[in-house]
């Protein structure tokens, strides 16, 4: 018969694989995101996958105190989260890749009397 204590420590090691590869997708994001919100958006995942991992180990050791360093980290990666969404709407528009058009020198010009082509 399988005992809960089994149960517990298969799910457990099973959940830090599962959490050991989000870590490494999750960084692999913020190294190679293509702009400032795709990696803004991993660093928030980066925090949710090391409270993941803080819950994983309170549950396997059953150190209580854990739980509270994860509440605790939870709180300040939202704060800095939101300093980050400040940063960047502090920062204008987020420029884009040139159009088609433009890269082709396309549109309309002006020059130097105001008029156009």
């Amino acid at each position: 018969m399988i005992t809960p204590a089994a149960i517990v420590a298969v799910a457990s090691s099973a959940a830090l694989v599962i959490l050991g590869l989000a870590l490494i997708l999750t960084v692999w994001r913020v190294v190679a995101g293509p702009t400032l919100p795709d990696r803004i958006l991993a660093l928030d995942m980066l925090t949710g996958v090391a409270i993941g991992f803080i819950a994983v180990i309170a549950v396997k050791t059953g150190f209580s105190l854990y739980i509270d360093i994860a509440i605790s980290l939870g709180l300040v990666g939202f704060l800095a989260t939101v300093a980050f969404a400040r940063f960047v709407l502090s920062r204008g528009n987020i420029k884009s890749p040139p159009s088609a058009t433009a890269a082709k020198g396309g549109g309309n010009k002006r020059r130097a009397g105001g008029k156009t082509r």
